[in-house]
């Protein structure tokens, strides 16, 4: 019996005369690599890219994630640096966590109307002796300084680091106005009919999650097949199954 793969959270496609691709961060930034599933990660998310060649002029971005880990998240943000093509990102629903981190180093950032970013101090889990802890505490220092250098490198003048450490302190959910103000986003353009939602997991992990986010990953819920509810359902028990992996593993933020 073969080996049950698990649905990557990207996808990635080249135009047909090979000068454009678009890249789809749909979903949880992470890393599965249970033996089950095999492994989508950021190592998948380079050989694809890889595998798409230099002749690439422009890549779109196209953004709807909760975030997820943040190692992956860097992992994929130097391999798009290292890329020769210009980059333009598009907020199709929330980017949220690491997921608003990734947009900052594209050529232009473009929001929907009502799209949304959500920006907060990096965190992670940890486990081990009091040394470990310690270089656990010291690790995601760093890498919060490095995120908040990516957003004032993106920002210039219209948001300083005082102003920024208050964003982040608070958990803030931005609007596509609010982003454009502090210059983490370049262009609004009209509603998108995909709704930006967070599903219940995310709800529960974030402070101040716009009740209208919530409210539209319920109703989208309703109506969905048995058989559909049912895959879904099994995705959510390996997911349980598997925290601890995720937990003592995986980086967040």
């Amino acid at each position: 019996m073969g080996k049950k793969k698990n649905k990557a959270f990207f996808e990635m496609k080249a135009s047909a005369d090979n000068k454009t691709a678009d890249i789809f961060i749909y979903g949880e930034i992470t890393k599965w690599a249970w033996e089950e599933y095999g492994e989508v990660s950021s190592i998948t998310f380079k050989n694809e890219l890889d595998a798409l060649g230099d002749e690439i002029e422009t890549i779109n971005l196209y953004i709807n994630s909760p975030g997820g880990s943040v190692f992956e998240t860097m992992a994929i943000i130097a391999m798009l640096q290292r890329h020769p093509a210009k980059i333009i990102s598009y907020i199709d629903g929330v980017g949220a966590s690491c997921a608003s981190v990734l947009p900052m180093i594209s050529d232009k950032i473009i929001m929907y109307a009502n799209s949304m970013l959500m920006i907060h101090n990096a965190w992670t889990y940890a486990s081990g002796n009091a040394d470990q802890l310690r270089k656990a505490a010291d690790d995601i220092e760093r890498i919060n300084q490095s995120m908040i250098q990516f957003y004032l490198d993106r920002a210039g003048d219209k948001l300083d680091a005082e102003t920024l450490k208050q964003l982040l302190d608070a958990e803030t959910w931005l609007s596509a106005e609010d982003a454009m103000k502090y210059g983490l986003c370049d262009e609004i353009i009209e509603t998108n009919n995909a709704a930006a939602c967070v599903d219940e997991k995310w709800a529960k992990q974030y402070k101040n999650v716009p009740k209208q986010l919530v409210q539209v990953a319920n109703s989208l819920s309703q109506g969905i097949p048995d058989e559909e509810m049912a895959i879904r359902q099994q995705i959510l028990e390996d997911s349980k199954a598997n925290l601890t992996y995720l937990n003592t593993i995986l980086g967040g933020m």
